[in-house]
């Protein structure tokens, strides 16, 4: 389901697929697994058993292979680095718009149930279900049990995929599907709204009724476990999630970030208004002030249930599109440009600038050319230092300064 290696996903949704921008490195599994793959695998094995698991299931791990093709796959996450209104572009188009409204409609009722039971509104749904799988059109092709096992030897993230190729046994336990039903996104993601197999044995659930909890099959399963998943990381009912606003041209910008929260009485005395010109509603909910591109691009207020989206995904890019396109599919208009000409930096300025940051002795994470938290915080501290506007959005000009 998703890109974050925390919680619930890696890949950002199957959809995205066709936009990667191929960076592959090399393939470093063979000499970071402990011994060679077969042996690995009977100490799966052995550790399965020893935890209940069936002899049926344990059968799924029988004549695996170690797949280099997984392993370029992982390395391969550019889509990320597209800024907002080049990715929001792709991804809530108009066909999928029109696509969503429909589902919406055709599944009606089953929203209906699922709201009044768990209190999350269809479009926040849909839109995942779109952007993961294009509505269940396309749910991957990649063997869970062959891909997680993979990944799981790889020396990345091994942490991550160990006990996830351990739920997906007990998924086939569980008798909820069969491993040959286990086909998915090639990090292990399975069904309509690419639950990992953790996620899926703890959020999945029967809502028609039929005995199985089936996210491949059924759209009522796979729509109700979304909610589930949402609520077990604290949606709160009745809430809004994102709301798209107006800047003015000047105003505290190091007070902008996901981390940062105010009431909406204050962004409303600091002059920020309704995406319309309107006022805003002067309370005491707090919102973030979300700039993907700066303060010259798009704004966004962000309520505390946009953290749920983040616990779906890390990339900001990826969870504001998401919350962009379910504010689409309640009926928002077409997000705006902003208040001026945005440049972003191209991939390879964007390492540069990491690299440049970590001289100067910021912790950036990798560098990838993707503009993460660790990217931004320190984007903000340097911006600060040259008494520029301290929005958290690497400029030409603040590169320039750094080269310097």
């Amino acid at each position: 389901m998703m890109f974050k290696t925390g919680k619930t996903g890696i890949t950002g949704g199957l959809v995205l697929a066709a936009f990667f921008t191929i960076t592959t490195g090399p393939v470093m599994a063979a000499s970071c697994g402990t011994g060679n793959f077969a042996s690995w695998l009977n100490g799966v094995k052995r550790e399965a058993a020893a935890s209940g698991i069936s002899r049926r299931a344990l059968s799924a791990l029988n004549g695996l292979k170690y797949d280099p093709e997984i392993i370029r796959r992982d390395r391969r996450q550019g889509v990320f680095a597209q800024s907002f209104l080049k990715f929001a572009g792709r991804m809530v188009s108009k066909n999928r718009l029109t696509v969503g409204r429909r589902k919406l409609k055709q599944y009606a009722r089953t929203f209906a149930r699922i709201k009044k039971h768990y209190g999350v509104p269809a479009p926040v749904i849909a839109a995942f279900w779109g952007l993961e799988t294009d509505f269940g059109a396309f749910m991957g092709n990649s063997r869970t049990i062959s891909s997680l096992a993979t990944l799981a030897y790889d020396c990345r993230r091994p942490e991550l995929f160990r006990p996830q190729l351990i739920d997906a046994l007990r998924i086939i336990d569980h008798g909820d599907l069969r491993a040959s039903d286990m086909i998915g996104a090639w990090a292990g993601e399975l069904g309509q709204l690419q639950f990992l197999p953790s996620d899926y044995m703890e959020s999945a659930v029967d809502f028609d009724g039929d005995g199985r909890r089936d996210l491949i099959r059924s759209a009522p399963d796979a729509l109700a476990s979304a909610a589930a998943l949402m609520v077990r990381h604290g949606w709160k009912r009745g809430q809004p999630w994102l709301e798209e606003v107006r800047l003015p041209r000047q105003m505290p910008w190091d007070q902008a970030g996901i981390d940062i929260r105010h009431p909406r009485a204050q962004w409303a005395k600091w002059g920020v208004r309704k995406a319309n010109g309107r006022p805003l509603r002067a309370d005491r909910l707090p919102a973030s002030l979300v700039l993907p591109m700066g303060r010259l691009g798009p704004a966004f207020l962000a309520y505390p249930n946009f953290s749920i989206y983040l616990k779906w995904n890390e990339s900001l890019v990826y969870t504001t599109t998401a919350a962009y396109f379910a504010t689409r599919l309640a009926g928002a208009s077409r997000v705006h440009s902003g208040n001026g000409k945005v440049t972003p930096l191209s991939g390879a300025q964007t390492k540069q600038l990491q690299r440049l940051l970590k001289r100067r002795g910021f912790d950036v994470g990798k560098v990838d050319g993707i503009i993460g938290a660790k990217t931004r915080a320190a984007v903000k501290a340097m911006q600060i230092k040259y008494r520029m506007p301290a929005d958290s959005y690497p400029t030409p000009a603040l590169l320039t300064k750094l080269r310097r």
